[in-house]
């Protein structure tokens, strides 16, 4: 066979990851609900999952090549398919062992146009699953973030923090408003229902809770409760990078952009030349973004 025939055939792409866990934990922090349609697109440089709800709120999976011990990239341009979210996470399961890294290989497509994952832990046997794709649909919401001034609107919190605080501000049963301020540098989570809860986030108080602040305008808007919710409720609780936490920038007309680093390392195993010199293998990283559309003025 010639090369060319050869390279006809060769999938758009073909990779392995050594924590497929790693990855489970990654995409069901952008699951919210049951039923989820994603959007996956392929490149070079790695893959994006996306996930939209209402045109309000958006969420995206970036797991860059570097992520991957291998990651062979053929096709010409960007292909996208639309898939279950709910159903990919499923099928990854089956292949993850409690306590264990396992790792797979990732192709696409299949003869039909399937996702096609294989089980690279046992050289006696041959786990196998197909996951049927669709023609995507455009996603409706190109949220276009920008920045709202000259310098950026931005704090860094610790992810369990954040995480803790907009669970404890369900129970006034409203929307929640996020105030940034100035003077004194400290950020404001409200709200107002069937009681009043405020939380404040104090910069230079606790660094350890708010890491980073930034902002010389006072800012406030609002946002549903539920969107604001889903950006923080499926964040794992060991898996967070805590020493770098979730970064929030509120961006022009009030767009609120949430950012999680989530590691899919594989697991380490004690070794004594490892534990001797302290040395640790470089941590492999999913980067999650949401999006939030505010509520509109009543302006």
């Amino acid at each position: 066979m010639s090369s060319s025939a050869m390279e006809e055939e060769a999938p758009d792409l073909l990779c392995q990851l050594e924590n497929v866990q790693g990855l489970v934990v990654a995409l069901c922090a952008v699951r919210w609900k049951r039923h989820q349609d994603a959007l996956v697109e392929l490149s070079e440089h790695g893959i994006v999952l996306i996930v939209d709800e209402c045109c309000c709120l958006q969420a995206k999976v970036y797991l860059k090549r570097e992520l991957f011990v291998r990651y062979e990239y053929n096709a010409q341009g960007r292909p996208r398919f639309g898939v279950s979210l709910g159903l990919f996470v499923d099928c990854l399961n089956t292949f993850s062992v409690p306590g264990q890294s396992s790792s797979i290989q990732i192709q696409y497509p299949g003869p039909d146009m399937q996702v096609l994952l294989t089980s690279l832990d046992s050289p006696d046997a041959s786990i196998c699953a197909e996951i049927r794709t669709r023609i995507p649909e455009a996603v409706a919401w190109n949220y276009n973030f920008e920045p709202a001034g000259t310098s950026p609107l931005t704090f860094t919190v610790r992810s369990a923090a954040l995480k803790e605080a907009i669970e404890d501000l369900e129970w006034p049963g409203s929307s929640i408003q996020i105030i940034l301020q100035p003077d004194p540098p400290s950020v404001i989570l409200r709200g107002e229902g069937h009681g009043d809860l405020q939380i404040d986030l104090t910069y230079y108080v606790n660094t350890d809770l708010l890491a980073a602040f930034q902002c010389d305008l006072g800012v406030s808007f609002k946002y549903k409760y539920k969107f604001l919710r889903a950006t923080t409720s499926n964040l794992p609780s060991s898996p967070i990078k805590e020493s770098r936490g979730s970064k929030v920038t509120v961006g022009r007309g009030g767009m609120l952009k949430v950012q999680h680093l989530i590691s899919v390392s594989k697991l380490s195993t004690s070794h004594p030349y490892v534990d001797s010199i302290g040395y640790k293998p470089p941590g492999r990283i999913a980067y999650v973004e949401f999006f939030v559309k505010p509520e509109e003025s009543e302006d």
